[in-house]
This record gives C-alpha cells, sequence and structure tokens, in this order.
C-alpha cells in the first residue's frame, strides 16, 4: 500500500483561464457611412443658412425699394409732375440692373424694356404714361393706381433673373427694323 503514496503526483496540465470576450468596439472613429451622413446634414444645413440669409437680404432690399416708393409718394403727393419724374426716375433705375441701355431708351423702346419684366399691359400703360406726363405742368393720372403698378413692377424687376444678358430695347428694335429693310 505504501507504494501507492509513494508515486509521483500526475501532472494536471497547465493552468487555463476563463474564456474572455474581446473590448467592445470604441465609438470613436464612426464608421464610413456616419462621415457620409454627417458630411450630407453640414452640406444642407450650410445651403439652409445660404438660402435663409439670401432671402433675408432680399427682403431688405425689396422693403427698402418700397420704401423708396412712398417716400416718393408722400413727397410728390401734390405735384403730379415731380411724382410722375420721380417715379420715373426710380423705374429706370430698377431697368439699369438688367439692361445697361435703360438709361437711353424712349417710347416703345421702354415699354418693350418694361414689358420684359411684366406683360400687364394695363400697368406697361401707366408706367408708360409716367414719361410724358413728367414734362407737362398739368400732368394728370390717376396716382393710387400708378403708385401700386410702379411698386408691383419694382418687386418684379428685382426678382426677375434672365438667364442671358438681356440685349437693349434700342438694339433688339434696331435688329427688327434691319430684317425687315
Amino acid at each position: 500500500m505504501m507504494a501507492a503514496s509513494s508515486q509521483a503526483p500526475v501532472d494536471a496540465g497547465p493552468v487555463l483561464r476563463d474564456i474572455h470576450l474581446p473590448r467592445d468596439p470604441s465609438w470613436w472613429p464612426p464608421a464610413p457611412g456616419w462621415w457620409m451622413l454627417a458630411l450630407l446634414l453640414v452640406a444642407v444645413g450650410s445651403a439652409g443658412v445660404w438660402w435663409w440669409l439670401r432671402s433675408k437680404r432680399r427682403r431688405a432690399i425689396e422693403r427698402a425699394v418700397l420704401a423708396e416708393v412712398d417716400l416718393v409718394a408722400s413727397q410728390w403727393i401734390d405735384q403730379p409732375q415731380q411724382l410722375a419724374a420721380a417715379l420715373h426716375q426710380l423705374l429706370r433705375r430698377a431697368a439699369l440692373r438688367y439692361d445697361a441701355a435703360a438709361a437711353r431708351v424712349h417710347g416703345d423702346d421702354w415699354r418693350r424694356l418694361l414689358a420684359v419684366v411684366s406683360d400687364d399691359q394695363v400697368m406697361l400703360d401707366r408706367l408708360t404714361h409716367l414719361e410724358s406726363a413728367m414734362y407737362r405742368p398739368d400732368a394728370s393720372f390717376e396716382k393710387d393706381a400708378t403708385l401700386a403698378s410702379t411698386r408691383l413692377w419694382l418687386l418684379k424687376a428685382w426678382r426677375y433673373h434672365p438667364t442671358r444678358k438681356a440685349a437693349s430695347a434700342a438694339q433688339s428694335s434696331a435688329r427688327v427694323e434691319a430684317s425687315h429693310a
């Protein structure tokens, strides 16, 4: 019996650790899809801010233009000749924005130039009548209707964006006359 206790202990093998899981993945850096989403959100946000600032600036300019019409109306409401001259000057200044020859056109060319922005014939009649009314001391025209037409035309002119540089009315009428000759 002694022999069993005199034997060397049996080697139990290497000491093993328990199963362990790897660390959870880090939240940084995010996957490429999250980077694309972040870039898309920044682009959309930047475009939204740009659009908002642009529309805010446009509305401020429109308010300034309408305030100038109101100022002219309050200054010259009792003097039709000066009112016609001041409104005509505002129209010319606005037309210069999209046609450099707007300061030099008269008559039918001026009407064609005004018609580039709006084709409302009643409005065009009122606005072209200003051209002759500013030279007559006894000028008579519908002041309220003309002021409203001027406001509307100026707003349309401010919002008008030609797809290509508009040819001046004088040049276009010269081309029409040359083609008929």
